[in-house]
């Protein structure tokens, strides 16, 4: 049991080197100017497609970040740690 908690803790405290998130950031604008370029030679601009686009490329990157950090964003994993609590519970 020690081993398995050892091993959260540092999963839990092991996160990329922040250049992996600038990385992450200049690909989502290098996307997105290719994006703009590509429909810089329409007549007509698509708004829903230009609004669909930043969407999705945000929510990709939230979520992403979300998950690397799990006790920060939306996404919530305090309940994976139940069984250890009880297990505590039951050595007292």
């Amino acid at each position: 049991m020690i081993d398995i908690t050892t091993t959260r803790t540092m999963a839990a405290q092991t996160h990329p080197p922040m250049v992996i998130f600038g990385l992450l950031f200049g690909l989502a604008l290098i996307a997105a100017l290719l994006a703009g370029y590509g429909m810089a030679g329409g007549k007509a601009r698509s708004w829903i497609h230009m609004i669909g686009f930043a969407a999705t490329m945000a929510l990709a990157v939230n979520v992403i970040i979300d998950l690397e950090y799990p006790r920060l964003g939306l996404i919530r994993v305090d309940t994976f740690e139940q069984a250890l609590v009880d297990l505590r519970a039951s050595m007292k």
